[in-house]
Parts: structure tokens; sequence; C-alpha cells
């Protein structure tokens, strides 16, 4: 049966990330009415993202009245990408034209507001020289101060506003609409570019690292951090090349018994997993435990015995002669 909803939404994601390209995004899921992030936070490549799974996973989350949110990802720098959180005005746009910031993407996210997104680098950038351009914009637009920065999430197209404050009369969610979108670099960007290298030089260091915050691993780890961590380990053990199709609670034990083996913290190891762990929390009916149970088993000396039935993966990716149980159903 033609799912005309699902067909929206997938066109609108795939425009606006075709107007935006990048290897990989960020996704955050955050509850309108209470403002707390939903467990999972993802980084997607273009073809993830747009599987039909993945999208109807976030209309479910949608209409459970989460906000989808989006950011080029870049590790720890900014991805070339500026968003400005604007009021509507109706002369914006043909300013931000005039002035050679034409967005690539433009949104409507509910009556009377807009984000844009501006191109100023096809090479990721430094978070502070991002911050400097950022905050030009958005005094230049009348943009919101607070939502400037180099890592600041603006909104995916084809999902609802669960903000309770932009309901409309009837009481239903706006739709996150594109007003343009066009894959365009701003042809003043090497001006901004240039004109914010020369402020950062010239700012003191304390100012530049509250423009760009170092990723500190002794204080909270962030989704990229976390993911960062996980995939470095994947690729360190070769799960790819090694299986074909991973069981990611198997693996989620080998990372978690080595890292408490380095002498990182529990809580931790338990925000690593539950950050970088792939598509997580998958199909666990109950995350928090399940990453509970996992951090227990990995706290264990590793059995030595061998259940034949069961024997179908290493305990550790260098104890080939170890086998262990998956716990992927989490719940049980």
């Amino acid at each position: 049966m033609f799912d005309r909803g699902f067909f929206l939404t997938s066109h609108a994601v795939s425009r606006q990330l075709a107007a935006m390209p990048n290897e990989f995004y960020f996704i955050r899921l955050i509850h309108g009415p209470t403002r707390r992030p939903c467990p999972g936070e993802r980084v997607w490549d273009v073809g993830q993202l747009l599987q039909g799974s993945v999208l109807r996973f976030l209309r479910a989350r949608n209409l459970q009245g989460y906000d989808v949110y989006l950011l080029p990802f870049a590790e720890s720098c900014n991805a070339g990408y500026i968003l400005l959180d604007l009021d509507h005005t109706a002369d914006v746009l043909p300013r931000m034209l005039a002035n050679g910031h034409q967005p690539c993407v433009l949104l409507q996210t509910s009556p009377g507001h807009l984000q844009a997104w501006i191109r100023v680098s096809t090479t990721p950038l430094e978070g502070a020289v991002a911050a400097v351009i950022s905050k030009h914009l958005a005094h230049t637009y009348g943009g919101d101060l607070a939502s400037t920065g180099s890592s600041h999430l603006g909104r995916l197209a084809g999902f609802t506003n669960q903000k309770p404050q932009r309901r409309r009369l009837t009481g239903h969610a706006p739709w996150v609409r594109i007003v343009e979108a066009r894959g365009v670099l701003a042809s003043a960007a090497q001006d901004l570019l240039r004109c914010a290298t020369q402020v950062v030089t010239q700012l003191p260091t304390d100012t530049l690292n509250r423009l760009s915050p170092a990723d500190n691993p002794s204080s909270t780890i962030t989704v990229q951090g976390a993911t960062r961590i996980y995939q470095r380990w994947m690729q360190h053990w070769h799960i790819r090349e090694r299986f074909a199709q991973p069981d990611w609670s198997i693996v989620d034990l080998w990372l978690a018994r080595k890292l408490l083996a380095m002498h990182i913290s529990t809580t931790q190891v338990e925000t690593i997993l539950r950050l970088g762990s792939p598509l997580f929390p998958r199909q666990h009916g109950d995350p928090e435990n399940y990453v509970r149970r996992t951090l227990a088993r990995a706290a264990l000396p590793p059995p030595r015995t061998v259940c034949s039935s069961h024997a179908t993966a290493p305990l550790t990716p260098d104890e080939e002669t170890d086998k262990d149980f998956s716990n992927s159903r989490g719940g049980r």
C-alpha cells in the first residue's frame, strides 16, 4: 500500500542531504515537551540515513514527540556548514543573496521561523573559525545568538516540529518544510573565511577554548568521541572483514572488557557503548539494563569452557579458542 507520508518524508530528507553533501551525518532526537534526548544518537552515512527502516524509525520517534535534528559530521571539526536560526522576515533571503551568503538549504521550521544552512567550505574547518563566522552571520541577519557555534544542530526536513509552543491553533505540530535546497557554496565564502581566520589569530587562548572546546577524554564523552573510539577498535580487530553480520552484543562485550582493562571508568565505558555501538539501542527492550548487564559480564574473568551448540564467535579478538553467548536480545 502506498504510504504518502513516508514518501514525502523520504523525498524531503533526500533533497536536504543532496543540497548539503557530506560523508557522515549526526542525528539527535530530542523530546519536544521535556527536551530530553532519546538514547541511541547515531552517526550515519547518506545510504544508511535514507534506508526505509531508518526513516520509519525516525518517523515513529517523531510521532512519539521527538524532534529530529541533524549535523554534518566531521569529528572535532566543523564540516564546512554554518547554521542560522532566523525569525521569518520578508527581506532576509534577498539580503543573504545580495551579500553572497546564499544558503544551500533554507527550511521553514514552523510558521514565522526559518533555519538556513550556509556552506562556506568544501573541507572541514577549525571549530573556532566556524564559530566566529556563525556569530557574524547571526548578527548580520538577526539570527538567534543562542544557536550559534561550530556544532549547533539544525532540523531535518520531512518531520514535524514537536515543541509545544510551535503547535498550530488546531493542536497539530507543524511540518519542517524545505523553502530552498540548492547545493551551492556561498559566493562570499572566501571573504568570510579570511576575516574569521584573522579574528581567530588575535584571540586569547581561553577565548579560543570556549569557541572550540577540546574533546577531553576525562570529561563528558561526546557522541563523536564515543563513535571514534568504537570504530577504531572495530578497525583494529578487523570486525567487518571477519564477520559478514557482526553480533554487536558480542563486540560490545569485547570492547567493554578491553576498556575496563585499560582502567577506563565504568561510567565512561557505559557512555561509549550507549553512544558508539552501531544502531544502538537496536532491538533491546530495556537498553539501560542491557548496558548494565554487559558491563557486569565484562568485569568477570572470561569463561574457559566451550558449549559446542553456541560456539559461533570468539570471546575476545585475541583469544580464538574462547567462545561466548550472545545477549543481543536484551531484556530477556
